[in-house]
């Protein structure tokens, strides 16, 4: 008995160390100032009604809490997410209020509601991954610190903890070549364009859109430590990028007996080269650079790799993809023994064909499961995990991707963003699913579709989208007016029905000029009848009649209204096509300029939200330049990767296409009048247009576009609600007619 006491004392004594211990980690890990600076930042006029205190860390969670306590809100979490999260529930759910990409409402009244019943709640998910490489140029290519920081405050309000930081990473690349030995001009040819880095990072091309300024590398270096030492104040654990092979050109000189590979992305431009795993260089090189990455940027031992990014690998042969996949973790942990490889996992989805059941296992087996993390790049389009038994027992994310290229469009796939996830996490088949996710390829549109997907970090059942989106039209616009809550069901049934398209469509105005209904990167394959719309851009001018009057409601008319005329434009355009093959001169003409006063119509009306304009995006890319050679780099940078995506051959042109005021006028316009001459000039010769000739000239004109340097504005002009009406009433009983059956 006397024996068990002692045994039972002894073992009290040690879990009390251990709670002591635990909990010292567990309050070190909230970051007390970081959190009330960023509550500072989103609501500096009623911070000091807010008290931040600790909570102590629960096994792989997270957990906040809310009470009123002595007339304050106290926010209580296990790290600053924790504690951002309970402040934009706060916000969300007691004050009404909404933090968005495109339209914030944070209208508070003087004295701020109280929390009745201290409310806790803690997340299902592990992981709460952010950004896909594509995002850093598609969206973020000219980001200074002001606006990354307030995305990694937007982050932190999304409980967001995981997320992807590439920033900075050519700096890296560029010490670790030097110290092997590479002079400037042996990298010159190797370091992309800014516009370009994602691509780049990926192994598909080199050197395009550039050569790369070193004060870029040097700003950018910088620029990398703020981000990382905002995301780890506020307790986030950052992905850092790790070595997959891809080398200078130039590496063939130095090293002539290394095992390289020739690789093409099929896009367009000269080949790239992969080291093989099987050569000692590679891991010696994996090594260095996580090791110069760790000394310049720190390490939280999460590390983004992605083998043969829509390239294939040489072989199929399973035992050939483990080895290669082993050394891949090899020359990371030989760097980094707690190195835990992220992966996009996009090759799965993007290249099926060569990846069947065998190669991903294969691949994904050779690695242990606790040295891993998939992600589901694209849950919501095709679950990978459902054909790969759960990625065979690694931990994966469900992420969503949603939108390509930063095209510009209503899209999104509601009904299975409400449910899937809560779904599948309930699944036992689903395995190790620790994560949810967003990884579109670029941000700043659509912004309900990610607020509707990050309201599941909280929470293990499917949303219910009535209520939701009644609760999301009351926040956006302060008010519960029903008109509005009718509205966004009609946007459900249509833009967001998320049927028979993968992605949101394009409008044939940013498509080459074409007698076809779509263009090879423009897409107008609506998912809903175009007069479906209809209703909710009713529904929404009257709202604007009543005096609704938010900047999200500013917002969102603007880009129904954008996108209802963007859908006639279709029409329009059948209109001068079949005008012009009747050979009837006079209804070519009133048609075809009917579709070019319809582009001016829209850049006027886009001209009145920062969100949809073209200046902005040239005069951020401008900024960085210290010289004027820098600043024209860039400027050709930002201007290409929207237009051609290449060269004036590039079989990419339109890829990145947006329908943004300036775009429209000096470029999209431009071309279609173009178009619309050699038409007129056919009927009133009598002779065929010659359309490979005007083909090859207007790919010319692209690229003297291209390499412009006009400036454009950069605050908007003109009220946004006043030009909605005005279009509203200028095509309202147009389009009733248009749609007639």
């Amino acid at each position: 008995m006397i024996v068990l006491v002692k045994k039972h004392r002894r073992l009290l004594v040690l879990l009390g160390f251990w709670l002591v211990l635990t909990t010292e980690t567990a309050l070190a890990q909230l970051n007390v100032e970081a959190a009330r600076e960023l509550i500072k930042r989103v609501i500096p006029n009623h911070a000091t009604s807010f008290v931040v205190e600790p909570l102590p860390a629960s096994p792989n969670t997270n957990t906040f809490e809310i009470e009123s306590v002595n007339g304050k809100i106290a926010l209580r979490g296990n790290n600053g997410v924790a504690v951002a999260s309970a402040l934009y529930h706060y916000l969300t759910e007691y004050g009404h209020c909404q933090i968005t990409w495109n339209g914030t409402n944070l209208t508070l009244p003087a004295s701020l509601p109280g929390v009745p019943v201290k409310l806790r709640k803690s997340s299902p998910y592990t992981y709460r991954y952010y950004l896909n490489y594509c995002t850093f140029n598609y969206s973020m290519s000219w980001w200074d610190w002001p606006r990354w920081q307030r995305e990694i405050d937007w982050m932190a309000l999304h409980g967001i903890n995981m997320p992807l930081a590439i920033t900075g990473e050519e700096y890296t690349w560029n010490e670790v070549y030097k110290e092997m030995g590479f002079n400037p001009e042996e990298l010159a040819g190797f370091f992309s364009g800014p516009a370009y880095f994602s691509w780049f990072w990926m192994g598909n091309l080199d050197g395009w859109g550039g050569p790369l300024p070193q004060s870029w590398m040097e700003s950018h270096k910088t620029l990398q430590q703020q981000i990382l030492k905002q995301e780890r104040a506020l307790g986030m654990t950052p992905v850092l990028p790790a070595f997959t092979g891809h080398v200078p050109s130039a590496f063939r000189q130095k090293f002539p007996k290394a095992k390289l590979k020739a690789t093409n992305w099929t896009n367009g431009f000269a080949d790239t080269y992969i080291l093989d795993s099987e050569d000692p260089l590679f891991a010696e090189i994996g090594k260095r650079f996580l090791q110069k990455q760790t000394q310049l940027y720190g390490t939280d031992h999460l590390y983004s790799a992605d083998t043969f990014n829509e390239n294939e690998p040489p072989s199929d042969d399973p035992v050939y993809l483990g080895e290669l996949s082993k050394r891949i973790y090899e020359g990371m942990r030989q760097a980094d023994n707690d190195a835990v490889w992220v992966m996009q996992g996009w090759l799965f989805y993007s290249d099926r064909k060569f990846w069947k059941a065998p190669q991903i296992e294969a691949l994904l087996k050779a690695v242990p499961d606790n040295r891993m993390i998939l992600l589901d790049l694209a849950a919501e389009i095709e679950p990978v995990w459902k054909r790969t038994d759960a990625f065979y027992g690694k931990p994966w994310i469900w992420n969503m991707l949603n939108n390509f290229g930063g095209n510009v469009n209503l899209f999104g796939r509601m009904e299975g963003v409400a449910a899937n996830p809560a779904k599948d996490l309930n699944d036992p088949k689903a395995g190790r699913l620790l994560g949810i996710g967003l990884t579109m390829e670029a941000i700043e549109q659509n912004p309900v579709i990610y607020e509707l997907m990050m309201q599941h970090t909280w929470q293990r059942e499917p949303i219910q989208l009535d209520a939701w989106l009644a609760q999301y039209a009351r926040n956006r616009y302060r008010t519960s007016n029903s008109k509005l809550v009718d509205a966004w069901q009609v946007l459900r049934r249509t833009v967001y029905n998320g049927k028979d398209i993968r992605d949101g469509a394009e409008s044939i105005i940013t498509g080459r000029p074409t007698f076809d209904s779509t263009t090879i990167w423009t897409r107008t394959k609506l998912n809903y009848s175009p007069e479906a719309l209809l209703p909710a851009w009713d529904l929404f001018a009257k709202a604007a009649q009543e005096g609704i009057d938010t900047d999200g409601f500013r917002y969102d008319l603007v880009d129904l209204t954008r996108q209802v005329l963007a859908n006639y434009a279709l029409i329009v355009q059948k209109e001068w096509k079949k005008a012009y093959q009747k050979k009837d001169k006079t209804a070519f003409a009133q048609h075809s300029q009917a579709f070019l006063e319809l582009i001016s119509d829209m850049d006027v009306l886009l001209a009145s939200r920062q969100d949809f304009m073209l200046g902005p995006w040239l005069a951020s890319a401008r900024s960085w330049g210290k010289t004027d050679a820098e600043k024209t780099l860039y400027e050709r940078n930002a201007r290409d990767l929207i237009t051609l995506w290449g060269d004036a051959n590039s079989p990419l042109h339109e890829y990145a296409n947006r329908q943004w005021n300036g775009l429209l006028s000096d470029f999209y316009r431009p071309r279609w009048e173009q178009f619309f001459q050699l038409l007129t000039q056919s009927l009133e010769t009598g002779k065929e247009p010659d359309l490979n000739q005007f083909d090859q000239q207007i790919r010319q004109w692209e690229w003297q576009w291209v390499n412009k340097q006009n400036s454009f504005p950069t605050t908007p002009s003109g009220n946004s609600i006043q030009s909605a009406q005005t279009m509203y009433e200028k095509y309202r009983t147009r389009l009733t007619d248009a749609y007639l059956p």
